[in-house]
């Protein structure tokens, strides 16, 4: 029996194209998804081949099932369902959460958010603000945050 190449619920993170994708090739999937991940760093990229293998690849138990047509339509009523889901989890933890760290990283992305504004609108003053340097004092600032949290006894 020939190969094919599928999604795999039984060892999915998102969708199981990482998982599918593994088996297929018979390396470790971990691999695949940290493939994934560096890929979702180059703009146009990564995450959009993610979301089209999401869309045509049919799942293991569903593999013999629907057209190319039935696939995609099922693929992105899984990706709403999952969407839907994610969203009621955040705002369920955001309802749950330190009201003084939500607010802490609110404000560093707004702040962020408003120097690479600045920067874009030609404004140099922030000549210092490079993409290089924002991110990583970002990362700084959020486990810091979290750090402090954790120390103070945090939920």
């Amino acid at each position: 029996m020939a190969k094919r190449l599928m999604r795999t619920p039984s060892d999915e993170m998102l969708g199981g194209v990482c998982g599918g994708l593994g088996k297929y090739f018979e390396i470790d999937s971990n691999l695949i998804r940290l493939l994934f991940v560096v890929l979702a760093v180059v703009p146009g990229f990564g995450i959009p081949v993610y979301v089209v293998l999401w869309l045509i690849l049919p799942e293991e138990e569903k593999a013999d099932t629907g057209s190319l047509a039935d696939r995609v339509r099922d693929g992105a009523e899984e990706i709403v369902d999952r969407a839907k889901k994610l969203g009621s989890e955040v705002r369920a933890s955001s309802r749950s959460s330190n009201r003084t760290a939500i607010l802490a990283i609110g404000a560093a992305l707004i702040i962020v958010g408003i120097v690479f504004l600045l920067r874009n609108l030609g404004i140099t003053w922030f000549h210092w603000m490079a993409f290089g340097t924002a991110w990583p004092v970002v990362l700084i600032l959020v486990g810091a945050a979290f750090l402090w949290r954790w120390i103070k006894g945090g939920d």
